[in-house]
């Protein structure tokens, strides 16, 4: 027995300066950034939010609660939240999707209904809350002077289009088909000419930056092409806003749920396979 365990020491000893000398061999990975597990964790309670609100479909009113805004808030901040962040970020496209999503999802409940479209107050408003969430995006690469800078004008910017008579609103329609009118395609253009102008603005006189017309032309097409697609398939997503049955909520529910669960789990798998975080 005395004999095992001075074999059974003696390997430990052996392994222990093994792996000190070969310490990547026991790593499944380098490291994790803490903020990226943070963000995933938060998403997966926002997915858990949302699905249970889903389940209680019966309980907030039915076809005529808040699930309709619920559900165009939750579809146009995927739809945008998935270009933006594919061209400019993870970062980037989770707070602009997000900001994007609930404010259009508003606007086009109204425009649903039949109603005239918001005040300028109010468009101004909605304004801002995407301007900014778009120098949020821009923050954590550029600085806080760029991104204050680039949000305000590009916050202008749109108030202007509003008071011209282009919104998000221009030309609704409800469709199984998607649809690309020529008054959407020339304000996607104008949208692109404008983002591109404005990130060359910022980067000449607030913050400089490496490769200027790249970063800009970057910039300019994502934002348009996001656009372009996302008035593109606005009437299908209106479409079964509208007509999505009782059952699909339910099963989407349980699906944001489980999805939910997956995300706040990741960072306890992180744990069980040692994986450091900076």
């Amino acid at each position: 027995m005395l004999s095992g365990v001075v074999l059974a020491l003696a390997t430990d000893k052996s392994a222990f300066k093994h792996k000190k000398k070969f310490p990547n061999r026991y790593l499944y990975n380098h490291c994790m950034d803490h903020h990226t597990v943070a963000a995933v964790s938060i998403t997966g309670s926002c997915l858990d939010v949302l699905g249970s609100l889903y389940l209680a479909y019966d309980l907030l009113g039915g076809q005529h609660g808040p699930l309709r805004l619920l559900t165009r808030a939750v579809t146009y901040s995927v739809v945008f939240g998935i270009g933006y962040g594919l061209g400019l970020g993870l970062f980037f496209g989770i707070a602009s999707g997000i900001a994007t999503g609930i404010t259009l999802s508003i606007e086009f409940s109204r425009a649903a209904r039949g109603l005239d479209h918001y005040s300028l107050p109010s468009e101004a408003l909605f304004s801002s809350i995407r301007g900014l969430a778009f120098g949020a995006g821009l923050y954590r690469i550029l600085g806080f002077r760029f991104a204050i800078a680039f949000a305000v004008l590009i916050t202008v910017g749109q108030v202007f289009a509003y008071s011209r008579g282009m919104r998000p609103a221009i030309d609704y329609v409800v469709s199984r088909r998607p649809r690309l009118t020529r008054r959407q395609f020339w304000g996607t253009v104008a949208r692109t000419v404008g983002y591109i102008a404005t990130a060359l603005v910022c980067s000449v006189f607030v913050h400089r930056v490496d490769h200027v017309w790249s970063f800009a032309l970057r910039v300019g097409l994502v934002t348009g092409l996001v656009t372009g697609i996302g008035a593109t398939i606005n009437p299908y997503i209106e479409y079964y806003a509208d007509h999505l049955p009782e059952r699909w909520l339910g099963v989407f529910g349980i699906g944001l749920i489980l999805g939910g669960f997956s995300l706040q789990s990741f960072q306890y798998w992180l744990a069980l396979f040692d994986v450091r975080l900076t």
